[in-house]
C-alpha cells in the first residue's frame, strides 16, 4: 500500500478553499451512510483498517523517520520527540485500539431513556451521531488512528487535520486506515484526513466548511485551544492544556506518595495527564517533603520549588511565578507546601486548567473534600493523574479530554461522541 499523495505545501488560498470543500462535501455524505450503518459493518471496517495498519508498517515508519528527523533538526526537546515518535510495537498498539473499539457496544440507537405519557404517547430518547466532527490535533500521530476509529464506530464521519510535526506519519496513517474502511465497504471518506499543512485549511474548518463540520475537538497546547475557541463558528469540545497537580496530604502513606508521584510525573512527561505541579502538606514537610524530592530527582526530574522545598533539597532550583501556570510536558515539575486541604483545593482553582488532579491521602475525609471541591473534568483518590486516559477508563480510546462543562467532560469517548433524538410513538392521538 502506497501512502496517499499529499497536495499540501504549495497549494494557493483558491487550492486550499476547493479542496477543503470538497472534503466537507465528501464527510458530510460518509456521515449520512454510517449513520445508519451496521455495527457489524463499522466492526468489519475497524478490523480490516487494523490489518492495513500492521501491513503498513514498514511505510508508517519511514514517514516518522522523516517527521522525527524534522523535529530533531528544529530543537524540540526529548518529550516532544517521544510524543511524536513511532515504532512497531507503537504502531501494533494502535492496530489493537482498533480492534478493542470495535469490541465495544455500538453507542448508536441506545434507548437512554423511555416513558408513558397519560394520553398513551410512548416517547423514547435515543441516542444518535453527532454527524461529522473536525479534529484538529498537534504532535501525537496515534490520534489519528484513535480519533478515526472513535468516530466511526459512533457513526460519525472525521475531518482529520493533524499537525504539521507529523504530517507524514499521520498521511502514513490515514492511509492505511481509509484503505481498510473502503475494503470492508465503507466509504473512504468515513475517516478524511486535510491534505495540506497551510493553517488556512484550519480557518476554513473553524468556519465550518459551509455546513459541513457540526463539532470541532481541538487537542493540543494553549494556543491552538485559544484559537479554536476565538475564531470557530461551530460547537468546540474544549481539550485544554494538563496543568495537573498531585496533592500529598498529611493523612498520605509516604511510600504510596512517592510511588504515585514518580508514576504522575515521570511515566509520559509529555502526555496531557502528567503531573506538572506536586502540592506537600506542610503538616508532614518533615517527613515527607525531602524523600519525595529525591525520589523525583534520582528518576530524572528536574525539580522548581518553593523556598521549603529550596531549603529541603540544594538540587531543587528556584520555582518563578510562571511556573505553576506551565504545562512542561517534560520531565520537570514544580513543587511547593500548602496548608492542608482546603489550601491544595485553592492552589488548583487559581493555577489548574480543570483537566485532572489527584490527592494522596488515607483520611476519607480530606479524600472527600478534596473530590467534591476540586472542579477538574478528572479528580483521583490515591491513584496517578496518568490514568487521565480513555482506554484506561474502558472506552477503548479517546478524541481527548474535555476540559468544557458543556456535553462533553472529562475522556471523549464513544458515548460522548452521540447526541440524541427523540421518538414519539402513538395510536392517533391529536393535541386539543
Amino acid at each position: 500500500m502506497a501512502i496517499l499523495q499529499d497536495t499540501a505545501t504549495a497549494e494557493t488560498g483558491d487550492d486550499i478553499a476547493r479542496v477543503m470543500r470538497e472534503i466537507g462535501a465528501a464527510a458530510r455524505a460518509a456521515a449520512g451512510e454510517l449513520a445508519l450503518a451496521s455495527r457489524e459493518a463499522k466492526d468489519a471496517a475497524l478490523a480490516a483498517a487494523a490489518a492495513e495498519l500492521g501491513a503498513a508498517t514498514g511505510e508508517i515508519l519511514a514517514a516518522n523517520r522523516r517527521d522525527v528527523a524534522a523535529a530533531r533538526g528544529a530543537g524540540q526537546s526529548a518529550a516532544f520527540v517521544d510524543r511524536l515518535s513511532l515504532d512497531p510495537a507503537r504502531i501494533a498498539a494502535m492496530a489493537a485500539g482498533l480492534a478493542e473499539i470495535a469490541r465495544l457496544p455500538d453507542p448508536v440507537g441506545r434507548v437512554l431513556d423511555r416513558w408513558t405519557r397519560p394520553n398513551g404517547l410512548d416517547i423514547s430518547r435515543v441516542a444518535v451521531p453527532l454527524g461529522v466532527i473536525g479534529i484538529i490535533y498537534e504532535s501525537r500521530p496515534n490520534v489519528t488512528a484513535d480519533a478515526g476509529a472513535l468516530c466511526l464506530k459512533s457513526g460519525n464521519a472525521a475531518i482529520l487535520r493533524g499537525g504539521s510535526d507529523s504530517f507524514w506519519s499521520s498521511a502514513a496513517i490515514h492511509a492505511a486506515l481509509a484503505t481498510g474502511v473502503a475494503r470492508a465497504g465503507l466509504p473512504a471518506a468515513a475517516i478524511s484526513r486535510v491534505p495540506v499543512a497551510s493553517r488556512d485549511a484550519v480557518g476554513l474548518m473553524l468556519a465550518g466548511l459551509d455546513g459541513a463540520i457540526d463539532v470541532i475537538v481541538p487537542r493540543g497546547g494553549k494556543g491552538l485551544v485559544a484559537r479554536v475557541e476565538r475564531d470557530a463558528r461551530v460547537p468546540v469540545f474544549s481539550h485544554l492544556e494538563g496543568i495537573c497537580h498531585v496533592y500529598v496530604d498529611a493523612g498520605a502513606d509516604l511510600d504510596k506518595a512517592i510511588a504515585i508521584a514518580v508514576n504522575a510525573k515521570m511515566r509520559r512527561p509529555g502526555v496531557c495527564g502528567a503531573a506538572e505541579t506536586l502540592l506537600v502538606d506542610s503538616a508532614v514537610a518533615g517527613t515527607h517533603l525531602a524523600p519525595l524530592i529525591g525520589a523525583l530527582i534520582d528518576a530524572g526530574c528536574a525539580v522548581r520549588g518553593d523556598r521549603a522545598a529550596q531549603a529541603a533539597d540544594a538540587r531543587v532550583a528556584p520555582a518563578a511565578a510562571a511556573d505553576w501556570d506551565t504545562e512542561y510536558l517534560d520531565a520537570i515539575i514544580t513543587l511547593g507546601l500548602t496548608d492542608g486541604v482546603a489550601g491544595a483545593i485553592a492552589h488548583i482553582a487559581a493555577h489548574g486548567s480543570s483537566h485532572t488532579d489527584a490527592i494522596v491521602t488515607e483520611d476519607q475525609a480530606a479524600a472527600d473534600k478534596f473530590l467534591r471541591e476540586v472542579d477538574s473534568a478528572i479528580v483521583l483518590h490515591n491513584a496517578s493523574t496518568q490514568f487521565a486516559d480513555g482506554g484506561e477508563f474502558g472506552f477503548g480510546a479517546e478524541i481527548g479530554i474535555a476540559t468544557g462543562r458543556m456535553h462533553a467532560r472529562g475522556p471523549v469517548g464513544l458515548e460522548q461522541l452521540t447526541s440524541f433524538k427523540y421518538v414519539v410513538r402513538g395510536q392517533g392521538q391529536t393535541r386539543p
